[in-house]
């Protein structure tokens, strides 16, 4: 049977090459049915790997739909009944087969289809050798690390349960949480758990529980079966769309012995829907006993505390500074009276030491003082601005100047000439001559008024002077 019509050829006057049709030269329906006809025709046979979703038998046709284990496509296939029966009772609905088929496009229809010439069906130990593969590979990709795994919450609001209508897996998890928790609440999505719709059910209803907010763990249930029929949940589609999951996931499929990859991605793993229940709730009865007992030991621990508090107490209010409390009052008074005196003695001892010092320091001042040289019989001889008369050679006969004694000041002024013979009762002292020669030059100047001029000098006399003598003049200071 061909479904290829007689024709292959481009009839005349339209484009030979589909990329050289343009709106104005189109090919008619019938010739790209034709051209796809032909690239078809050249595809060689093939070995295609699927599970039967659909099977229906004809007199001599058997018509069926294959589907891909993984994703949700699916081909037309069309084997003679005669294979069909040579397979004997393992080609089934949900049943994985392998097909040695050849593809075909119908024309007429514009659809394609399998011609399948062998048929038979997948060996579980293949089966299990490919399981064992994906498992090594999502191993790899770490999807079933312990460190990313999540820990269930202690009580969770909302339980989300993923598992068959009207199974026992149902009531094995509601009423075993129920019963260890009387409010736990659910929220179940009821879908099927084996067959060629089993994957893409139980992923869309994980995403719509992953959804919720109030749901905090998720339960994928079912009960035991087959190997095949526990496939479903081995599917890699099914195993990342647990591990994008942000709920924990508790898996709970089959019994102790089945191990299907969900168990190893889910966060904890159940050995049987009822342990499930035990995972997700904790047992209201096992936590009032627990209670219970924490209250106990606290209560004992309190009393045992308040014990000790009141021994401590009562050897605090023993002591004799709580029985006389005024003890520490004067222990404390007198060590501030001590710390007092010290600090009183000290200061007195600084003050006497300062005082002394200030006695020393004022004796060497006064000691030191021009007043005091003075007093010792010295004199200062300044000329008239102020300056002192350092040499001899710095005055002349005609300067006036003034000389500052310990008794005051005077004027004098000096001369050259030979020194005179000291008469009896002449004083031998320089105050004596220099107040007859002030007396003499006081006499000079009031007659000569007019002519004399009022300047202060200094003037010193001394051992080694040149025999000059002076004249005396009071200054407006003596006045």
């Amino acid at each position: 049977m061909t479904s290829t019509p007689p024709g292959t050829g481009t009839p005349a006057g339209l484009p030979a090459l589909a990329g050289d049709t343009t709106a104005e030269q189109p090919w008619p329906v019938r010739l790209l049915s034709m051209k796809i006809a032909q690239y078809v025709d050249r595809m060689s046979p093939l070995w295609v790997e699927g599970q039967i979703v659909q099977l229906n038998i004809r007199a001599r046709t058997a018509y069926l739909t294959l589907r891909d284990a993984d994703v949700d496509m699916s081909l037309s296939l069309t084997v003679p009944t005669n294979t069909l029966n040579a397979m004997g009772p393992a080609v089934r609905e949900g049943a994985r087969v392998v097909v040695h088929a050849k593809p075909t496009f119908w024309t007429k229809r514009g659809s394609l289809m399998m011609e399948g010439r062998t048929m038979r069906p997948v060996g579980e130990g293949e089966l299990l050798l490919r399981l064992e593969q994906l498992k090594r590979t999502l191993a790899a990709e770490g999807l079933f690390a312990p460190d990313r795994k999540r820990p269930l919450p202690f009580l969770p609001r909302v339980i989300g349960l993923i598992t068959g209508r009207e199974g026992a897996a149902e009531n094995d998890v509601v009423e075993n949480a129920r019963r260890r928790w009387p409010a736990a609440r659910f929220e179940i999505r009821h879908v099927p758990v084996q067959g060629p719709d089993c994957v893409t059910a139980v992923s869309g209803a994980l995403r719509e529980l992953d959804g919720l907010d109030h749901v905090d763990v998720i339960v994928i249930a079912r009960g035991g079966g087959s190997f095949e029929d526990l496939l479903g949940f081995s599917n890699e589609t099914l195993v990342r769309a647990v591990s994008a999951a942000r709920t924990p996931v508790v898996s709970a499929i089959g019994h102790d012995v089945d191990t299907p990859l969900l168990d190893h991605v889910a966060d904890r793993r159940a050995s049987t829907p009822t342990d499930a229940a035990k995972l997700v709730v904790p047992d209201l009865a096992a936590e009032q006993t627990a209670l219970a007992q924490h209250r106990a030991r606290l209560s004992q621990g309190l009393r045992g505390r308040f014990a000790a508090e009141r021994r401590h107490l009562n050897s605090l209010v023993g002591r004799p500074v709580l029985r006389e409390p005024g003890t520490l009052v004067t222990q404390q008074r007198d060590e501030v009276d001590r710390i007092t005196n010290r600090s009183a003695y000290a200061m007195r001892q600084r003050l006497t030491r300062a005082r002394d010092q200030i006695a020393h320091g004022r004796a060497q001042v006064v000691a030191l003082s021009p007043q005091k040289t003075l007093d010792r019989g010295y004199a200062v001889v300044q000329h008239a601005d102020g300056s002192l008369v350092m040499a001899r050679d710095d005055v002349s006969v005609d300067d006036i100047l003034k000389v500052t004694v310990s008794q005051g000041n005077f004027a004098v002024t000096p001369y050259s000439g030979k020194p005179r013979t000291r008469r009896a009762g002449t004083p031998t002292t320089t105050k004596a001559r220099t107040a007859a020669s002030s007396k003499k030059a006081t006499q000079g100047r009031a007659s000569d008024a007019p002519k004399a001029k009022k300047k202060t000098a200094p003037a010193t006399a001394g051992d080694d002077a040149a025999p000059t003598t002076t004249r005396s003049e009071t200054t407006e200071d003596d006045a």
